[in-house]
């Protein structure tokens, strides 16, 4: 993975750089998930799909590597059609993408999954500074106690309506809200 990514946060930086929109990255830092929570994944992957490499299972995870642009909101849907415009020139291919501010009760942003054309997937989210801190340093342990198999129900409610509450106060971005959701033609 580490090989793989270097040419492709060449690209993302790329993206940045040339973006006219004022758009930036957050958390670069993390752009490849921890080699734990990898191991984790492909174990539950192997258990659903026995057959399968854990090559061949990273190569399908859609977020060991992935990266978060932030835009102010008003330059937010431009800044997004100007990021996939980019990735789409160098080759890579959406296959998925959920816009969570329309709907979305406890979580606000747009995720995004790519296929190099090696075959190499990869996350792509697009935030705000708001919808960013939220998700980063506000909602982060609720999420993870919600992604818990142990947290109880009644905690589960507690943290959902925590997420709620957070994300209610986020305001969405001008004509983020036109920005279609893009069904996966591979599961």
């Amino acid at each position: 993975m580490r090989e793989i990514q270097k040419g492709l946060t060449d690209q993302i930086v790329e993206a940045e750089q040339e973006d006219a929109c004022g758009g930036w990255l957050e958390g670069l830092e993390y752009h490849l998930k921890s080699e734990d929570r990898t191991k984790e994944k492909v174990a539950e992957t192997v258990k659903r799909m026995p057959g399968k490499t854990a090559e061949n299972i990273v190569r399908e995870l859609p977020d060991v590597i992935r990266y978060t642009f932030c835009f102010e909101p008003g330059n937010y849907a431009t800044g997004y059609w100007t990021v996939k415009q980019h990735l789409e020139q160098q080759g890579h291919s959406m296959i998925y993408s959920k816009n969570r501010w329309r709907e979305d009760t406890d979580y606000k942003g747009i995720n995004t999954r790519w296929d190099m054309p090696e075959g190499q997937r990869f996350e792509v989210q697009f935030h705000t500074p708001e919808s960013y801190h939220a998700k980063q340093e506000v909602t982060h342990g609720s999420y993870e106690r919600l992604r818990y198999p142990l947290t109880q129900n009644e905690e589960r409610r507690e943290l959902r309506s925590f997420q709620r509450e957070v994300c209610s106060w986020i305001r969405v971005p001008e004509d983020a809200a036109g920005i279609p959701d893009y069904p996966s033609e591979r599961p």
